[in-house]
């Protein structure tokens, strides 16, 4: 790679494509990026610029001013970010999301108990959110220190040592089954017509079940893990819900989905309410009017296959925990506006 530049002369870069690097300018600076800087520098400006903003700068996502205590750390600053691990900042983007009033969560300190920063442990892979990780670093001037490449041959070979044990596992379990399906048989044969009218065989118990499933769990836990490295993770589709309910339990749901929405799942962060909370996501004064309630309990389990690239992640909410935002968001029927904002021409 040769960078020619001269008085006046425009820039040539030669041969940045052979090599996969791509140029870009960025704060007023020259960048050269990797395809894993790249590809995080768009995964980040997707689902992260809008609150963090562009350069990590404190204020400047349009989503920032609407957010509540504690507001989105400034990226850009090396002094505070570089106190941070790797692997600190991962675990803070692929997480589970927790109820944030639970002492025990507040008390956790290896675990990022702010809910209106949400998890994408649903909706991208390992790989991308590493690659995210990868681009926040540059954002302070540090760059990722964390073995990718080892992750990866890790997840490999533990991957082909539980398919190997699973698959010696099946096989003596496979070979114990016939034995004793062979003992039984052999065994039915010394009885007479009479004794096998009345013969109920005993439940044999075959020791290596019990050594297949273990193996078999392991092998299954291995081969997700390296699927959810590389690939996007999938749901199953949502099957329509049953949202009947007695009016004191639904009443009673609806709480528990307030309490929910604001202090596990952060809805309050990209959704706003009397015209507070974030710009990303509509406002919800009016879902009780507007949206199928069948239509928000599948988008609340699974945003992506509603609309693949939504900036919704998938948070990882339980059914019974759909059900009940579901319920709540039912309850919110403000009024018409008096004067509301006409369509764009």
């Amino acid at each position: 790679m040769k960078l020619i530049a001269g008085g006046g002369r425009d820039i040539t870069v030669i041969g940045l494509a052979v090599v996969g690097f791509t140029f870009t300018l960025f704060s007023g600076c020259a960048i050269f990026e990797d395809e894993k800087t790249s590809k995080g520098r768009k995964l980040y400006n997707h689902y992260c610029s809008h609150c963090h903003g562009e350069t990590g700068q404190q204020g400047e996502g349009f989503n920032w001013e609407r957010m509540s205590d504690p507001r989105p750390k400034n990226l850009a600053s090396n002094a505070e970010m570089s106190t941070f691990s790797d692997e600190e900042i991962f675990h803070t983007i692929y997480r589970d999301m927790k109820d944030t009033t639970d002492p025990k969560v507040l008390d956790d300190e290896d675990y990022f108990a702010v809910p209106t920063m949400p998890t994408f442990k649903y909706t991208l892979s390992e790989e991308e959110i590493w690659s995210i990780v990868g681009y926040v670093r540059t954002l302070h001037g540090m760059s990722l220190s964390y073995d990718f490449e080892a992750r990866k041959k890790e997840l490999d070979e533990a991957f082909q040592a539980a398919q190997q044990e699973m698959e010696t596992a099946k096989a003596s379990f496979e070979a114990a089954t016939e034995k004793a399906e062979a003992a039984q048989a052999a065994y039915e044969e010394t009885l007479t017509d009479e004794q096998l009218e009345n013969y109920e065989p005993e439940e044999v118990t075959i020791p290596e079940e019990e050594a297949f499933l273990a193996a078999n769990e392991k092998y299954e836990n291995a081969k997700a893990s390296v699927d959810n490295f590389l690939k996007r993770p999938k749901k199953a589709q949502v099957s329509r819900p049953d949202l009947s309910l007695p009016e004191e339990e639904r009443a009673v749901q609806a709480n528990l989905g307030k309490e929910l929405y604001n202090d596990k799942y952060g809805c309050q962060g990209c959704h706003s309410l009397n015209d507070e909370g974030g710009l990303v996501g509509p406002a919800l004064d009016r879902a009780g009017f507007r949206l199928n309630p069948t239509w928000v309990y599948r988008w609340i389990l699974y945003p992506q296959a509603m609309k693949k690239h939504t900036r919704m992640p998938n948070l990882g909410i339980s059914d019974q925990d759909a059900k009940a935002i579901t319920y709540y968001l039912g309850t919110l029927q403000a009024p018409k506006p008096e004067n509301p904002v006409p369509l764009s021409e």
